[in-house]
């Protein structure tokens, strides 16, 4: 309850972001191959920008 008003960090928002983006990827996958292509290639810059905010919060 107390979490309700709770900002989401850096991390969380791309972390969501890659969920939908997954999603809507496999979704796309069943009628069009060419656009769950491009859209899961977005899904994995996402992830890379994860990776990175991650080593960055061990680093410091």
């Amino acid at each position: 309850m107390f979490g309700l008003f709770k900002k989401k960090s850096e991390l969380e928002k791309l972390q969501d972001t890659y969920k939908s983006l997954l999603d809507k990827s496999y979704k796309l996958s069943h009628s069009n191959r060419t656009e769950a292509d491009k859209v899961m290639a977005e899904a994995e810059e996402i992830a890379k920008k994860i990776e990175n905010l991650k080593k960055n919060e061990k680093g410091v």
